[in-house]
């Protein structure tokens, strides 16, 4: 039962925002989803990165999330800068369940064991939004301006979202107990070009983890991107356009 991770699946199969209006690797995105898919068995469990679905509610996401539940394996989601049909872990809960979705679970203070190992994670945040709209920059303003783009606020705001983030990191962590390794999954890199997010590696550290995957980073953003091992910590990137829509093996 490999255990597999993607993120960035951006799906709209009920919102009307599909991503395939970028072209270049985001054409007919949705069947490579499904290619990338095929390779799973269906014990086999995947980690999605957040950016999961454009829908507005859960209401409207729910095609989305039946589209998963169809694709092979179990899946873990967490949250995404785009997901804002994001509610609370019983609200989302309760809403699969009521259309028979139960192989979807939500990581969100939480964690989930897989053989032997821990998977923990939360959304993250990048603070610096001058560095992240410089190089990230989604496709460029093509897509900010069709879809709109998580806005960073002041820096009294930011340190707030951050210290909550790393509230639920902490949180999940925790949750791990003394399960022998420490995965760690976040939507926003830890690290980007020069950027570094020692509230979240230091929780890392603390908490003796030494690998982990993010999302995020799209189009000529995957330059900069940090990957591999860095100071104890290896990092890897898996957005969905990154990887060509299959799910990247993690154990």
């Amino acid at each position: 039962m490999p255990l597999y991770a993607i993120g960035d699946l951006h799906l709209s199969l009920a919102s009307d925002k599909p991503m395939d209006v970028f072209g270049g690797g985001w054409d007919n995105y949705v069947e490579k989803i499904k290619t990338g898919f095929s390779l799973l068995g269906p014990d086999d469990v995947c980690v999605l990165c957040g950016d999961i679905s454009w829908g507005m509610s859960l209401e409207e996401s729910l095609e989305d999330f039946r589209f998963i539940s169809r694709l092979p394996g179990s899946k873990i989601v967490l949250k995404g800068n785009h997901d804002y049909w994001w509610d609370t872990a019983t609200k989302m809960k309760a809403a699969l369940a009521r259309d028979g979705i139960d192989n979807i679970e939500i990581l969100n203070n939480n964690c989930f064991f897989y053989d032997g190992a821990a998977i923990c994670g939360t959304r993250g945040w990048l603070m610096d939004a001058e560095k992240d709209s410089k190089h990230y920059a989604r496709n460029d303003a093509a897509e900010n301006a069709e879809h709109g783009s998580a806005e960073h606020g002041s820096a009294k705001h930011n340190a707030k979202i951050m210290a909550r983030e790393v509230s639920r990191l902490r949180a999940s962590l925790k949750a791990a107990g003394n399960a022998s390794e420490k995965l760690c999954f976040f939507h926003y890199p830890p690290r980007f070009y020069d950027f570094v997010c020692p509230e979240i590696i230091a929780a890392m550290n603390e908490f003796g983890v030494k690998k982990c995957w993010y999302g995020h980073i799209h189009g000529h953003g995957h330059r900069f991107a940090v990957r591999g091992e860095v100071e104890g910590i290896t990092y890897e990137m898996i957005s969905a356009d990154f990887v060509d829509f299959v799910p990247q093996r993690v154990m």
